[in-house]
């Protein structure tokens, strides 16, 4: 969906919050979450009684551009979920469901050809952006070559395949794809051809960067001025410092309920710029129908005995951790990272968070939800798969064995509260281990570059990666293969600066298997994730749950791992 660095540790400190969580398991759906090539009936189905009034968000902060292919933050990913298609989409359904993908503009699944490297897709006729004209395969090979010109980081870290991708990520200005998409007028299709086979391309196609636009679209970044879509809204007004507002789009039609199916209220407001505590109050009062900020600590309590009905908790599928740096010491030693990982009781992380209500326990880079994922643990006392706690016995012998006794570590976390307080910890269990632990904390705006750049020798980081969408390469090969380590740059996002080709050759086999045997790929990245572990780059730590309050007057409620909050979903009574 987007590239959204979870730098800073997302702590809503929900321990009075006793509700139950809803989404995500604890076994990996194997390759149902992928991409479909059967039929997908309408998810949700559709009830026309509950059609209709105006759905009213509340947000703190204001919003970025409202352009599909830079869009990254929440809100924004949510709006334009209802605003833009794709040749692919995500189903709009809660749970795993919501992970694979389907025809969306295109008629059906492309024709696969030339080993794996040639898609040709087949577009749906009568379809019209909001402006009234006909979508053709024009649109979507301008739209394809507009994801280079509008810069967002995207091209270059998902869009790398297409034949002639190279001269478009060096010159976009010069970007024209060819070789790699061409379009048929005569038969409606557009076949997209790749330098190698990339399993993940339809996933990739689906995101909200590769939204079909008209060809007039700007080549730069939209920012605040509506690009028309072929969604079921279009957006009727946007100001970035005070509210984004879609009304229903009158040339959609229903053509993939799956995809994208009818929207219930007639209009979406998002207001930004309001306090969180106001937030709550105006939602609690049916002055508002949701808050889309984290809700603050000192009204949970209250939520939980007065609203529990109005508070939904999903489990995300994000990873944070604790991330060692392998090419400085005294992380370069392997006894001492594993020590770490033996030390750190991730039981009392979750408890700093606020419990089990809103977060659990990683042992494992692959969270729940995602294939892949296996229930295990090689950090943990006893023999259990489940986490039962820290080994220190184990830890001690390991730093006895690094001789790294006395080495002065810094742990570095932004500087919000709940951070501070995780990095505290972090700190006090290297010096229980006999480190000399200090604690760098940096404010939001630079933590992230600053720690991600190798150019800075930081040794020890709290992190966390939410993915673009949910497929294990997005995980491990974009954290902890040696082509995601990109020296002396603040995009590197393996800050582990963690490299291992044999581990590297386990995950492109897992990779390879993916479109052919998925059950064999879901093994394979099992096994990869297990051996990076046992290497110990990185401490998990947990994975968060997503927290929504909503009015009495708002039904439906439904989480997506790709689009969260299914607002176009929600009935407004």
């Amino acid at each position: 969906m987007h590239r959204n660095r979870r730098t800073m540790l997302a702590g809503y400190l929900l321990a009075a919050l006793g509700v139950a969580a809803c989404g995500g398991s604890s076994k990996s759906p194997s390759a149902e979450v992928s991409a479909s090539s059967t039929s997908v009936t309408a998810p949700l189905g559709y009830q026309a009684s509950h059609a209709g009034g105006t759905l009213h968000l509340l947000l703190n902060a204001s919003a970025g551009s409202i352009d599909p292919v830079p869009a990254s933050q929440v809100p924004i990913v949510q709006a334009d979920a209802d605003v833009y298609d794709g040749l692919m989409g995500f189903v709009k359904a809660p749970g795993p469901a919501g992970n694979v993908v389907v025809p969306d503009l295109a008629r059906s699944m492309p024709l696969v050809s030339n080993g794996g490297k040639t898609y040709t897709f087949t577009l749906r006729k009568g379809i019209r952006f909001s402006n009234g004209t006909l979508v053709t395969v024009q649109d979507v090979l301008s739209s394809l070559r507009r994801i280079y010109t509008v810069p967002s980081g995207v091209a270059g870290g998902l869009f790398t395949s297409f034949v002639g991708a190279s001269l478009c990520l060096k010159t976009p200005s010069a970007c024209t794809l060819a070789g790699g998409v061409s379009a048929d007028p005569s038969a409606d299709t557009v076949t997209i051809t790749l330098t190698a086979p990339d399993p993940n391309i339809l996933l990739k196609l689906a995101l909200p960067a590769a939204s079909i636009v008209p060809p007039n679209a700007p080549r730069h970044n939209g920012g605040d001025t509506p690009i028309p879509g072929t969604g079921p809204y279009m957006v009727a007004s946007y100001g970035p410092n005070s509210a984004l507002t879609l009304v229903r789009n009158p040339y959609f039609r229903e053509w993939s309920a799956a995809a994208q199916p009818q929207g219930y209220p007639n209009e979406i407001v998002e207001t930004f710029g309001v306090p969180v505590e106001s937030e709550v109050t105006e939602v609690e009062q049916g002055q508002a129908d949701g808050v889309l900020d984290p809700l603050p600590a000192d009204r949970l309590t209250e939520l939980s005995t007065k609203y529990a009905s109005q508070v939904h908790v999903s489990l995300t599928p994000d990873t944070n951790y604790f991330a060692l740096n392998t090419r400085v010491p005294p992380f370069t030693n392997l006894a001492a990272r594993q020590a770490v990982n033996w030390a750190i009781n991730r039981d009392a992380v979750v408890r700093l968070l606020g419990g089990t209500q809103v977060a659990t326990p990683l042992c494992t880079f692959l969270p729940p939800s995602v294939p892949g994922y296996e229930h295990t643990c090689q950090y943990t006392i006893g023999s259990s798969a489940t986490y039962s706690g820290p080994d220190l016995t184990k830890a001690r012998q390991l730093m006895r064995q690094s001789g790294d006794a006395g080495a002065p570590v810094s742990v570095y976390t932004a500087n919000d509260p709940v951070s501070e307080a995780m990095g505290g910890y972090m700190v006090s269990v290297l010096n229980q281990l006999g480190f000399k632990g200090q604690l760098r904390a940096l404010t939001n705006a630079v933590v992230g570059a600053y720690f991600s750049n190798s150019k800075n020798k930081v040794q020890a980081m709290l992190s966390g990666w939410f993915p673009d969408y949910v497929a294990p390469s997005d995980y491990l090969l974009n954290n902890l293969s040696c082509a995601s380590f990109y020296p002396d740059s603040a995009a590197n996002y393996n800050q582990a600066e963690f490299c291992n080709k044999p581990i590297d050759a386990q995950m492109y086999r897992a990779l390879s298997a993916q479109a052919t045997a998925p059950a064999r790929a879901d093994s394979l990245w099992a096994k990869a994730d297990e051996a990076v572990m046992r290497l110990a780059p990185e401490v998990p730590l947990y994975a968060n749950k997503q927290v929504d309050f909503v009015s009495k007057r708002v039904g439906h409620y439904a989480y997506n791992d790709q689009f969260y909050m299914l607002i176009d979903q929600l009935w407004v009574r």
